[in-house]
């Protein structure tokens, strides 16, 4: 059995932002090992920067990941605020929106 990857400019990267910062949250919470979290972020973090480099070269990965990035750091002053899922869920929204409009509606 073999198996391929799918090509780095037909990837939603909106979507795989949305798993690497929810799924990234929801495992270091529900593991209670916070490293093991940050592997899913970080997995999900280098798949769609692969997906940005393919579809709007180095700036693009750039600076989304750069939002990423910036999404994850600011989820943990805001959940002081306003609490962790209401955070989680509106730094998601923000890093995958700008995913899909800077990228994946390009196509």
């Amino acid at each position: 059995m073999t198996y391929a990857l799918k090509k780095a400019d037909e990837v939603n990267t909106a979507a795989v932002v949305t798993t690497g910062l929810i799924g990234g949250w929801l495992t270091a919470r529900e593991t209670g090992i916070r490293p093991l979290g940050g592997v899913i972020l970080a997995a999900a973090g280098g798949w769609a920067a692969r997906s940005w480099a393919a579809k709007g070269g180095v700036p693009l990965a750039a600076g989304l990941t750069t939002a990423y990035v910036a999404a994850f750091g600011l989820s943990h002053p805001l959940a002081k605020k306003i609490g962790a899922w209401p955070a989680v869920i509106t730094v998601t929204a923000a890093a995958a929106g700008a995913a899909y409009i800077l990228s994946d509606v390009k196509e």
